[in-house]
């Protein structure tokens, strides 16, 4: 099962300058250990020390907010779209 994995700038370090990749998973939380496989040092950046996204970080599946689905629980379908959006602050 393929899905497409969209990278912010901030973390095109870890996946070698690749701005969007194809990983898998039935859900994020499988994704997110997949990416992770692929390239490591990656989930440190997106989890916290339990395993959730960070604060500062969002998550999306086809530009639906994870945190109003199930979570890492969300579960994944072949096509599906995952945005990693970090959080913008200012004023």
């Amino acid at each position: 099962m393929a899905v497409t994995v969209l990278v912010p700038t901030a973390l095109q370090n870890f996946t070698n300058n690749q701005a969007t990749l194809e990983s898998s998973g039935s859900n994020i939380s499988e994704l997110l250990d997949s990416l992770e496989k692929t390239f490591p040092g990656i989930k440190s950046r997106l989890c916290d020390e339990q395993g959730k996204p960070r604060r500062f970080l969002n998550l999306y599946v086809n530009s639906e907010d994870i945190r109003f689905l199930e979570g890492t629980e969300t579960p994944l379908k072949d096509g599906d779209e995952v945005s990693i959006v970090p959080a913008v602050a200012g004023g």
